[in-house]
């Protein structure tokens, strides 16, 4: 599905957003809008990048409406987000976003497309506001009446700022907005603990060794997660709390049966939403995992968080956070980066499958190596 759609976007988007340009109009800079849209439709963890940018964004106009088009996929990020008035959920498909463009006909003053890539997100931001704030590279741009150029040498969450900065906005951070869960959330995941023999004094170690289904070689070798949570339960004594989706959970089952302390480890994948998982990390001590949605929760919830890296950049994904660590021995690749999400490129390894050089950048991390970042934060 994911393939399909940017499929579509690349062969359909881009000769719609050429001939939509052609009527692109520059709006004065000094509006003073009364209903703001954003615009972010995709990855959990760009999601929670985007929300230091939103309350940026709301400092700056404490009076005005603010909405945020959302999918099934991120919206729980938003709940109960002080800085917006309204999510609105869009499904990827061709008759809801006909119909999103139709009902919010130039409905917003101003709009900050903060999708890095697609062509549908600046489609509908053309027809749906008037001040368009989006990136300067490729077709979409040429639906944007503010661009502002992508770096990719920063942080993602600078990148996103950069967006509402060219707003006027002055506004820096050096750490993440906590996530939100219910009253319910809370119980939920107490209850769950308290079953699984978890006790509010246990030392918590949360581990998170799936990966989105855009980028599968992402992922650390499962036998090395099995190692490195036996070497921590050995030397520290911890609790494990596996972590991950419901189609991860057979994963995490696999690297139960290699471990030897394989009864201090719990399989949480599946047994959650995303809400619930917001409460549970934030019971942490540590989280240990891959560069994908989890590890970026963590971060938000002020968990000291261990992040490991080869097709993608620390620089610009790592937990963003003073105590964070992103792990990144990708040098040996010839590739690395070979994830650049701006350019839309989310490959699987550029080596074959079957090659002794598949995942080459995450296999040399060793054990050893998150085992010394361990020892710093625990």
């Amino acid at each position: 599905m994911v393939i399909l759609i940017k499929f579509i976007d690349r062969y359909i988007g881009n000769p719609i957003c050429n001939f939509l340009g052609l009527f692109n109009k520059k709006i004065p800079d000094n509006i003073k809008p009364n209903k703001i849209l954003a615009v972010q439709l995709w990855g959990i963890g760009e999601t929670i990048l985007t929300l230091p940018s939103l309350e940026a964004l709301r400092k700056k106009f404490p009076k005005s409406e603010i909405d945020v088009l959302a999918t099934s996929r991120n919206k729980d990020v938003y709940f109960n987000n002080k800085n917006i008035d309204n999510v609105i959920l869009l499904k990827t498909n061709p008759l809801s976003i006909l119909g999103f463009i139709l009902k919010n006909m130039k409905k917003y003053e101003l709009v900050i497309d903060m999708e890095e890539y697609l062509n549908v997100s600046a489609i509908m931001s053309f027809f749906a506001g008037r001040q368009i704030v989006g990136y300067s590279h490729g077709s979409r741009s040429k639906l944007y009446t503010n661009k502002i150029k992508y770096n990719d040498k920063q942080h993602v969450v600078e990148t996103y700022l950069d967006l509402i900065r060219n707003l006027d906005v002055k506004y820096d951070t050096n750490k993440l907005l906590k996530l939100n869960f219910s009253k319910n959330d809370k119980n939920q995941v107490d209850k769950f603990l308290k079953n699984n023999g978890i006790k509010n004094k246990d030392s918590v170690v949360c581990v998170a060794p799936g990966a989105a289904e855009s980028a599968k070689a992402r992922m650390w070798p499962f036998d090395r997660y099995a190692e490195l949570c036996d070497e921590i339960i050995a030397k520290h004594n911890e609790k494990i709390i596996f972590t991950g989706a419901l189609n991860e959970a057979e994963l995490i089952n696999t690297i139960q049966e290699k471990m030897e302390f394989k009864d201090k480890a719990i399989n949480a994948a599946g047994e959650m939403t995303l809400n619930q998982t917001f409460y549970l990390v934030s019971k942490c001590d540590l989280f240990i995992g891959n560069d994908a949605g989890p590890m970026h929760i963590a971060a938000a919830q002020g968990v000291k968080t261990i992040g490991l890296f080869g097709p993608n950049l620390p620089v610009r994904f790592g937990p963003f956070g003073k105590k964070n660590v992103g792990l990144y021995k990708g040098y040996n690749c010839e590739f690395s980066p070979c994830i650049n999400v701006h350019k839309g490129q989310v490959p699987d390894c550029l080596y074959p499958k079957r090659s002794n050089d598949y995942q080459k950048c995450m296999k040399n991390i060793s054990v050893d190596d998150v085992l010394k970042e361990v020892e710093k934060l625990v």
